[in-house]
């Protein structure tokens, strides 16, 4: 069976020694054999779990959610399938995006005015990654950029499509002039609620989710899926009603 030392595996895996001597410690990944001076050296079994290491290094999973992932065994071949089936999916993402921003940019040049999901719609969901880290943790952006990640394409759209929907039915209900703490009203904040709960993995508590009320109106790019900074407003108070009487 083919082996590798330690050096030789950290060069081709783009990382440090240091690298792959934590990912031992950790359990991650251990050496197939350490020899009498302590190099460490690396067989197929162990590249191939190397292999799954990296590739979702790249997506953006934490260390403990790969392991978790990693529960199961692959050979070599087994994972390069099914990171080849995990690239074409990528790649099918970006051709999607490439035509959202033509389709964006062919409406700007032609004057033609533009919802605010399709100005965005080509770009990826970590452009929000610097705000939710700075006001919810670094924990909040790694369980949700799991989550996106765990996601199969077919997944992400009908995920996308109930957001769509969420936000559509609350900004429909602003529109209306409904009292923020009116039956109706509150019953779509309730979806609303538990909508974020998925996406953030975690549920809101009273004091993050009227921070995030307030995110709406304060930050112009979020206000405008609700039809403005007024609407927005309506919005949060809604948000607010509901911590208070069912979070607080």
């Amino acid at each position: 069976m083919n082996e590798w030392p330690i050096a030789e595996v950290a060069r081709a895996a783009g990382v440090t020694s240091r690298t792959l001597r934590h990912y031992e410690e950790v359990g991650l990944l251990r050496p197939s054999r350490v020899a009498a001076n302590g190099y460490r050296f690396y067989g197929e079994p162990e590249i191939a779990r190397l292999y799954r290491i990296r590739a979702l290094r790249a997506l953006g999973l934490p260390v403990p959610d790969i392991a978790r992932a990693l529960a199961d065994e692959q050979s070599l071949g087994e994972t390069m399938r099914a990171h080849v089936a995990a690239l074409e999916e990528a790649r099918s993402a970006m051709e999607r995006r490439i035509t959202a921003v033509r389709s964006a940019l062919a409406a700007l040049e032609e004057g033609k005015d533009m919802d605010i999901d399709d100005v965005l719609a080509g770009v990826d969901d970590s452009r929000w990654e610097g705000e939710v880290r700075e006001r919810w943790g670094d924990d909040a952006w790694e369980r949700s950029a799991a989550r996106r990640a765990a996601m199969s394409a077919v997944e992400r759209r009908a995920d996308d499509a109930h957001g769509h929907e969420v936000i559509a039915a609350v900004r429909q209900a602003a529109e209306r002039g409904l009292a923020p703490d009116a039956t109706e009203f509150q019953d779509l904040i309730r979806t609303h609620h538990a909508w974020i709960a998925e996406q953030w993995g975690r549920v809101p508590g009273a004091d993050a989710y009227r921070g995030l009320g307030d995110l709406y109106v304060d930050d112009p790019r979020f206000a405008a899926n609700f039809g403005g900074a007024e609407r927005a407003q309506v919005v949060r108070d809604a948000m607010a009603a509901y911590a208070a009487a069912h979070l607080d």
